[in-house]
């Protein structure tokens, strides 16, 4: 039963079935195919909006491609304290940027508030002394599996405008949150003030493709340079699109993040009191203490441990594709170790 990521998940049929049939035949290379065509049109549609649009192979190139192209070196990348750019990227923001300082900020269920975003801006404000504000940088859902709503988004994107920074999105999970709230694309992105999108594909079915969506160009520029020069322009490039168009064809990203939401919701219900976080996607964080996690992974239960060593909670992700067998047996388990 492996809840450890929904990273370790296969590629849905429907990608694969895209990558056969796209492969027929010579086409123009580097994005100039009529794959990467469409897949602009088809955002522009998806957000109701004019927009920009770069495919690439990973999520970290994603958000250090869009946050580079948001801040200058000597600028700060503010973001919460558990943030995937500052936890799991291995440096690449700061790479990619040519230095800019992440200013981590603390909030619940890795959530930024105003008032959080409010208090590192004034933290920073002693001129020549400080890091100067470059972009805000927001995960949709969270590392905790929590979900901003669109006025919450609204708000801090009202702070970014007002100090004259752009707001991005890791969108890694956009497909769970959006599944989870039931709204619009638009109105979780750039409805609510969100200037860069890193649209996330390979967590939710995809095989290896996620899109940078700049909604404001005039707060992200240069980011095909930037893409050729990092090494993230596919000569093949329809390969990537192809993976996107199939993606959106029929709301398959839907159709996978109800899926796996609506799993993750039963075993919220399993978990009971257990519960350390929200479940709002498709994460579920339990803190039943380590004797139970002990006997958890005796009964198969594969996970990740979260927080300091012995801190007695962990996170269950469901995948797209999670066998329902293995959503019955988990809950099982946690309704026998609760009883």
């Amino acid at each position: 039963m492996n809840f450890k990521s929904d990273n370790t998940a296969s590629a849905s049929p429907e990608i694969l079935a895209a990558l056969s049939e796209c492969s027929a035949g010579a086409t123009a290379s580097y994005g100039e195919d009529e794959w990467t065509a469409t897949v602009k049109a088809r955002f522009a549609a998806l957000f109701e909006a004019d927009v920009d649009v770069y495919v690439v192979a990973t999520g970290t190139a994603a958000n250090a491609l869009s946050l580079a192209a948001m801040t200058p070196p000597w600028g700060s990348i503010l973001c919460h304290r558990e943030a995937h750019i500052e936890t799991d990227e291995a440096g690449a923001p700061e790479f990619y940027t040519g230095g800019a300082k992440l200013v981590l900020i603390d909030g619940a269920d890795a959530k930024i508030s105003p008032e959080g975003l409010e208090e590192a801006l004034t933290r920073n404000r002693r001129g020549v002394h400080s890091v100067h504000p470059g972009v805000v940088s927001i995960s949709n859902a969270t590392e905790r599996g929590a979900v901003y709503a669109p006025g919450e988004i609204a708000a801090l994107a009202s702070i970014a405008h007002r100090e004259g920074i752009g707001l991005h999105m890791d969108g890694a999970r956009f497909a769970n949150a959006l599944a989870h709230l039931g709204c619009t694309p638009r109105a979780l992105a750039n409805g609510a003030g969100v200037d860069v999108l890193s649209f996330g594909a390979t967590k939710n079915g995809a095989l290896a493709a996620e899109a940078v969506i700049v909604f404001d160009v005039g707060r992200a520029r240069d980011i095909a340079a930037r893409r050729k020069r990092a090494g993230h322009l596919l000569s093949k490039h329809r390969y990537l699109a192809a993976q996107m168009l199939a993606y959106l064809d029929g709301d398959l990203w839907l159709r996978n993040a109800r899926r796996a939401n609506a799993l993750a919701a039963r075993i919220a219900d399993a978990a009971g009191d257990w519960l350390s976080a929200p479940v709002q996607s498709n994460h579920v964080f339990v803190k039943p203490g380590a004797a139970v996690l002990a006997a958890l992974r005796d009964a198969g239960v594969e996970s990740y441990e979260w927080g300091a060593p012995g801190s007695g909670e962990a996170r269950l992700v469901v995948s797209w594709n999670q066998p329902e067998e293995d959503v019955t047996r988990l809950c099982a388990a946690l309704t026998r170790l609760r009883a």
